[in-house]
């Protein structure tokens, strides 16, 4: 099941006033899952997204010594993270996306209540790969993953919605690539069209420079 916190944060931030630029106030565009997005830069809002980047700056720079077999990030972790990562260096940006999304999929689903003991948790890859985790942490560690692989930030967002379908909070990551906005999902095997999705409801979408608020048509 789907962490519930995930979505009910995103709903509530999805009725906050949005601090919009002069020059983009008011504006907003179509989107992903036949929804309308309005764009700002202000993230300070968004905690959970800001301090699990911070702890990926944190770790990636520490790579403390130890074994992969710690429940924390250490240098062995990071080497088995950079080596898959390597083998897919020189490929084509398709199979890059679906090798990462395959991989990271394969990790095991854990609510954050059973694994920190919080209902909403929102996860670095450092952690993500010791511990695994839920839904968001999916989506961060192939952001992550992508952005060492060249993928630009810019194309790149976590989006929180609501899966109409399952009556729940999830969240995924969206790539543009070539024209396309692709889902890379942890409950979808395969890489697929954001068009060929009709049961996600978008709240709001985010990466390291902005965020979009996402409304029906």
């Amino acid at each position: 099941m789907v962490n519930w916190g995930v979505f009910a944060g995103a709903l509530a931030l999805a009725f906050l006033p949005l601090r919009l630029e002069p020059a983009a106030a008011a504006k907003s565009a179509p989107s992903f899952f036949n929804t309308m997005e309005t764009k700002s830069s202000r993230l300070k809002v968004f905690k959970k997204w800001n301090t699990a980047v911070a702890r990926y700056s944190k770790e990636t720079a520490e790579k403390k010594k130890g074994n992969c077999k710690a429940t924390t990030f250490n240098k062995c972790h990071y080497e088995r993270w950079m080596k898959f990562l390597k083998t897919l260096k020189g490929k084509d940006p398709m199979t890059q996306l679906r090798r990462v999304n395959l991989v990271m999929n394969r990790s095991k689903y854990i609510l954050d209540i059973t694994n920190w003991g919080v209902k909403d948790y929102w996860e670095s890859p450092g952690e993500f790969l010791t511990r695994s985790g839920d839904c968001e942490d999916y989506a961060i560690i192939k952001y992550m993953s992508l952005k060492i692989l060249g993928f630009k930030v810019d194309n790149m967002r976590v989006a929180v919605l609501n899966d109409l379908n399952l009556k729940i909070g999830h969240a995924i990551l969206m790539v543009y690539l070539d024209g396309k906005i692709l889902v890379l999902d942890n409950q979808i095997k395969k890489v697929v069209e954001a068009k060929t999705i009709r049961h996600y409801q978008p709240v709001y979408s985010i990466n390291e420079k902005n965020w979009w608020r996402h409304r029906a048509k």
